[in-house]
């Protein structure tokens, strides 16, 4: 069992103690002074960025799936050729220094759209006093993936106008953080801490399965364990997965399966579900099942979040692995034209 003395002595940085801190970040953040900006007849919204800025944007496109805005996600260097008028780009680098995003900043400054980004700094913000683009600077805590909830409920905040998003349906997910922390954080280190139980029985390679609403939620799990328990980690849509994936299935595996589940999933994807479950059973093949909370999308999407995350960091703790260190990403950037990191 973990104590605090090991969480101190592995996680050098400290990481948990800010993820112990996320639901005070993230209701800061909403209460922030942020002076909001008002975008109107928005119908298309990119959002744009890498690694833990563009969770962000999968974050919104997943909460946004069911309104009337076009949603564009942006990982890499182009934009979409049906930006217009009508269209709000939203470049976000917790860095600020992210080579792909400014290129899309830059290449977005010179369209007839609207325009906004959000960074702790850096170059971001360079090119956004020079070129007289709106700029929200919001702190990097301690690392990009950790200031998930610092900069998506300063977003809240600042986007309001433009984001069809009721009030309601944030502070709703602020308590439900505030909910979750007791279950998970590092003062509740026993056997009752779903994160760490999930945390202890991953031994293999754990393989995400999730339905369509969830998928921002997958990716993220997948990207937090490679991040922070260096670990391999995969995702499959559960749907397309019947048509080709489960037939892996046939031959003996170390890969684990996770079930990631709504609390009011289509009728049809329970079903589905429910088929595979039993297909696991029947092959005597080991799986977890995770839930989401009841409520609205955004509660669903940000409690799951923090608890998975908290399973990268438990998962790395308990293999003697500090979760701080991205030594592979900082020999990429190293190796890149440095004018353009």
């Amino acid at each position: 069992m973990l104590d605090v003395a090991t969480m101190d002595k592995v996680d050098a940085r400290g990481m948990y103690k800010i993820y112990d801190s996320w639901p005070e970040i993230a209701r800061k953040s909403y209460e922030s002074n942020h002076e909001p900006v008002d975008f109107h007849d928005i119908d298309h919204i990119v959002f744009a960025g890498m690694g833990g800025s563009g969770t962000i944007g999968d974050l919104f496109s997943s909460i946004l799936s069911k309104s009337d805005i076009h949603v564009s996600l942006i990982k890499g260097y182009l934009l979409p050729k049906t930006v217009d008028k009508n269209t709000l780009v939203i470049t976000t680098s917790i860095s600020g220094n992210t080579s792909e995003t400014l290129t899309v900043l830059d290449s977005a400054a010179k369209l007839d759209c609207r325009l906004i980004a959000f960074s702790s700094g850096g170059k971001m913000e360079d090119m956004c006093k020079k070129n007289q683009i709106k700029f929200r600077k919001i702190p990097l805590i301690h690392s990009p993936r950790t200031s998930l909830v610092s900069f998506t409920y300063s977003i809240l905040k600042t986007l309001n106008s433009a984001l069809p998003i009721k009030k309601n349906d944030i502070v709703e997910s602020l308590d439900e953080l505030d909910i979750m922390k007791k279950q998970i954080f590092s003062h509740n280190l026993s056997d009752s801490n779903p994160s760490i139980n999930l945390a202890n029985w991953i031994s293999g390679i754990p393989i995400i399965y999730y339905p369509h609403g969830l998928q921002s939620t997958a990716t993220r799990f997948k990207s937090s364990l490679q991040e922070n328990a260096k670990i391999h980690a995969i995702t499959e849509d559960i749907i397309e997965a019947c048509h080709n994936g489960m037939v892996s299935w046939e031959k003996p595996s170390t890969v684990q399966p996770i079930l990631l589940q709504g609390k009011d999933d289509y009728i049809k994807t329970k079903e589905r579900f429910d088929i595979i479950k039993e297909f696991f059973m029947k092959k005597d093949i080991d799986f977890k099942e995770i839930h989401s909370v009841s409520g609205n999308i955004l509660t669903k999407i940000i409690s799951l979040i923090y608890m998975l995350d908290y399973v990268s960091i438990y998962k790395a703790v308990l293999s003697k692995t500090d979760p701080s260190p991205v030594l592979p990403i900082d020999y990429i950037k190293s190796r890149l034209d440095t004018n353009n990191i």
